[in-house]
C-alpha cells in the first residue's frame, strides 16, 4: 500500500533543484520512511512503470521487451548530520551560487535525483531500465536494503549490467576492491609494572605485527585494464588493564583492500602468510568487483561518457551486483571525497552532467 507521503516530489524540475529537495528530507538511516514515501508517490504516479515496495525500499521498472536491460541503483540514507556549529553539510540545503551544500548532496542525493528524473521522462528507453532506491547503505551490510531486495525479489535483480550512482565526478569507475578486517592478538603474563620481569609484555609483543605491516609493499594489480591499488593496515589496537601493571593481552585490528582479482579466500591467505605465526581472526569481509567493462552494454555506456574509466579503490555495492553475475560501475555526480564531511557539496553543473550522460545512452 502506498503510504501518503508528506511532502511531494516534481520529477520534472531541474534535476540540481530535485536534488535540494531530496537533501531537504531527513533521511539519516533508520530514518528513510519519509523520503521513501515521497519517491514512491512520485514514481508510482508514472502509468510506464511497474512499482514495488520493500520496507523503506522501492524498486521501478519498464517492461518493453528490449535486448537488454539495466539497473540504475542508489541509495536513500546518508550519514548522521554534522555535529559542528555552521557547518554546511546539514539538513536543509543551502545554495552558493551553483553550488548546493548539505548532507547527502554527494552522497549520493544527486545521483538519486538523476535516477528519478529518467524514470519520469524516459517512457520510451532504448533499454529497458530498472530503477533501486534502497535504505540503510550506511551501516553495517547485514541490515542493507539492497541485500534485503536480493533475497526476497530476485526476478526484480536480473540484469545485463548496472550502474551505480555513487559520486565519481561524472568518471565511470569500474568494479571495486574487496575488504576485509582481522584481530591479530598476541598474549603474554600479567605482572606488577615494578617488576616488569615477572611479567611477559603482549604489547611489545605485538611490535612485530605492527613491522611487518610496515614494511608491507601494497601491490598495483592489473585487472581488465584497470589498475587497482591494494592496502594493507593496522587501524586499530588495544590491550592493557591498568597503569602499573604488565598487558597479558594485545589485539591489533587489521584491514585489507584487496584487488578484485582475488577471491576473498585468497585474500585472506594472503594476509595470513604474511602475518604467520600470529593469532589471526576474520571479523568480516565483502569480496570486490572486476570492472566487466568489456560486456556491451558497459562499452556503450564508456563510449558515450567520453572518458576514460578508473578502478574504485573503495568498496561499493557494485560488488553486490558482480556477486550476482552483472557487471557493474560506479558513476554519479560529485567528489566522492567530500562525501560524510562537514562541507559536504555538488555543483549544479555536475548533477546535470550526470542526467544528460545518461539520458543520450538510454535514448
Amino acid at each position: 500500500m502506498t503510504q501518503t507521503p508528506s511532502r511531494t516530489l516534481d520529477l520534472t524540475r531541474d534535476v540540481a533543484l530535485l536534488t535540494a529537495d531530496l537533501m531537504d528530507i531527513e533521511s539519516v538511516s533508520g530514518n528513510e520512511t519519509e523520503l521513501a514515501n515521497a519517491v514512491e508517490a512520485a514514481l508510482r504516479s508514472l502509468a510506464h512503470l511497474e512499482v514495488v515496495r520493500d520496507g523503506d525500499s522501492i524498486m521501478a521498472r519498464t517492461s518493453l521487451g528490449r535486448a537488454e536491460r539495466v539497473i540504475l541503483a542508489g541509495h536513500l540514507d546518508t550519514v548522521p548530520l554534522p555535529t559542528v556549529p555552521g557547518s554546511r553539510g546539514t539538513v536543509p540545503s543551502s545554495w552558493d551560487g551553483e553550488v548546493l551544500y548539505g548532507r547527502g548532496a554527494t552522497d549520493m542525493k544527486g545521483g538519486v535525483a538523476v535516477q528519478l528524473a529518467l524514470a519520469a521522462e524516459l517512457a520510451n528507453p532504448t533499454r529497458d531500465v530498472t530503477f533501486i532506491f534502497y535504505d540503510h547503505e550506511e551501516v553495517e551490510a547485514s541490515l542493507s536494503g539492497l541485500g534485503r531486495l536480493q533475497e526476497r525479489f530476485p526476478d526484480w535483480l536480473e540484469a545485463d549490467f548496472a550502474v551505480l550512482l555513487e559520486p565519481t565526478n561524472g568518471t565511470v569507475e569500474g568494479g571495486c576492491n574487496g575488504t576485509m578486517r582481522f584481530h591479530a592478538t598476541t598474549t603474554g603474563r600479567a605482572a606488577h609494572s615494578a617488576r616488569a620481569w615477572m611479567g611477559e609484555n603482549a604489547i611489545h609483543a605485538a611490535a612485530e605485527i605492527l613491522t611487518r605491516l610496515r614494511d608491507h609493499e601494497p601491490a598495483t594489480v592489473s585487472v581488465e585494464g584497470l589498475e587497482y591499488r591494494e592496502s594493507l593496515n593496522a587501524v586499530k589496537i588495544w590491550g592493557g588493564t591498568a597503569g602499573n601493571v604488565i598487558p597479558d593481552a594485545a589485539t591489533v585490528e587489521i584491514n585489507y583492500r584487496f584487488a578484485p582479482d582475488k577471491s576473498v579466500e585468497q585474500a585472506e591467505e594472503y594476509v595470513r602468510n604474511l602475518l604467520s605465526g600470529f593469532d589471526l581472526v576474520r571479523t568480516d569481509a565483502a569480496a570486490g568487483a572486476r570492472p566487466g567493462l568489456d560486456r556491451t552494454a558497459a562499452a556503450s555506456f564508456v563510449a558515450v561518457v567520453g572518458q576514460e574509466p578508473k578502478p574504485k579503490y573503495g568498496w561499493t555495492d557494485v560488488a553486490r551486483f558482480s556477486a550476482l553475475g552483472i557487471p557493474a560501475v560506479n558513476f554519479g555526480p560529485g567528489d566522492a571525497l567530500l562525501a560524510h564531511t562537514d562541507n559536504e557539496h555538488v555543483e549544479a553543473a555536475a548533477v546535470r552532467a550526470c542526467l544528460a550522460a545518461l539520458r543520450t545512452w538510454l535514448s
